[in-house]
């Protein structure tokens, strides 16, 4: 007959572990004590009916022995005080069911995490009972958005590279569209803080993605005589590579794995080219100036309904006067740099974790 496992109930002290094993009629209970381990078994009457159950029990931390004792009740004797809580973790047995342990928390003490004591066991005995290893849908829906802006980036790059040796720089046309899609995708990076996807603010993705946003439909796309210029192929070879490198990151961290070279890889590309990629958008701002200007796109001039008036050329040129060049300067500050890296190893440890 095959053994089953019966439920345990475990209570804990700074210095006590208590444990009750869920049993009626129990018959020649065979208990072996050791330091850092407990095995029972014995014929009984549990949740599967009248069975020999056994169950074996590592412990974190080593016990004494001589000084543990225990005795065979009734069911309704109950050591435990009224009003406990408890919550289930699965801990190592030795039959083919895993046994059900439930633990005590005391409302004064901090919680303790069972499963902490025990990393990796709860998956390995989930996978042995279910045949597979239930994924969060957060984790899921992570690794499949990492996915899809690593092979959209990937996709971008390789065209690029091959366009670029065939044709030299002017690749728009035929990966603007990827690009778009991917730069629309980011939109769900400022979600993503928001819903707990992700740790950090809101306020650092927001200004990234929209600024991305505002250079390549506001600036790029909505004048075609921008698309054959070579800073367009600079400035969508370095937002590319920089996204190819952090997704690549992201996808090796959801695995609960470190890439030692894939960070040293982030953090040292980093430092040329965000410096690079934001001096190529002010060139795109300044070309797309004269353009602005003879086309009047975006532009709101008076008369009209609202009495209202907005230069769009007037706007960019603010813009390069008084935000674009301070914010260049403050690129080359190793500080800024600092707190990116403190936001990404924020990923990290939500990702590990």
């Amino acid at each position: 007959m095959t053994e089953l496992s019966p439920f345990v109930y475990w209570a804990q002290t700074e210095d006590i572990i208590t444990l009750k094993v869920d049993l009626k009629d129990v018959k020649k209970p065979d208990v072996k004590l050791g330091e850092k381990k407990l095995q029972f078994s014995g014929h009984g009457h549990g949740a599967r009916g009248e069975h020999d159950y056994s169950f074996t029990l590592d412990f974190h931390s080593e016990v004494n022995p001589d000084e543990s004792k225990y005795k065979v009740m009734d069911r309704q004797g109950n050591d435990f005080k009224e009003g406990e809580q408890w919550v289930v973790a699965k801990i190592n047995c030795n039959s083919s069911e895993a046994c059900l342990v439930k633990a005590y928390v005391d409302d004064e003490e901090e919680p303790r995490d069972v499963l902490g004591d025990y990393p990796g066991l709860y998956e390995k005995l989930e996978k042995e009972e279910l045949g597979y290893r239930k994924e969060d849908l957060k984790k899921v829906y992570l690794i499949f958005y990492n996915l899809c802006q690593f092979v959209g980036f990937t996709y971008i790059l390789t065209v690029m590279a091959i366009r670029y040796l065939r044709d030299g720089p002017g690749t728009y046309e035929a990966v603007g569209g990827a690009i778009k899609f991917c730069q629309l995708m980011q939109i769900l990076e400022i979600m993503h803080p928001l819903f707990g996807y992700t740790r950090g603010g809101v306020l650092n993705p927001f200004m990234q993605v929209m600024g991305r946003n505002i250079v390549l439909f506001c600036l790029i796309e909505a004048e075609p005589r921008m698309w054959e210029k070579p800073v367009i192929f600079y400035l969508f070879s370095i937002w590319s590579l920089v996204e190819f490198v952090r997704h690549s990151i992201y996808r090796v961290w959801l695995f609960k794995k470190n890439a030692s070279f894939l960070v040293w890889l982030r953090y040292t590309i980093w430092i040329p080219l965000y410096p690079l990629g934001f001096l190529c958008e002010g060139v795109v701002i300044l070309r797309d100036i004269p353009y602005f200007e003879e086309t009047q796109r975006f532009t709101v001039s008076l008369p009209n309904a609202w009495n209202f008036t907005f230069h769009f050329p007037t706007v960019l040129r603010i813009y390069l006067l008084l935000i674009f060049f301070p914010a260049l300067y403050k690129f080359h500050l190793l500080k800024n740099l600092e707190k990116e890296e403190e936001s990404e190893l924020s990923y990290k440890m939500f990702y590990l974790n």
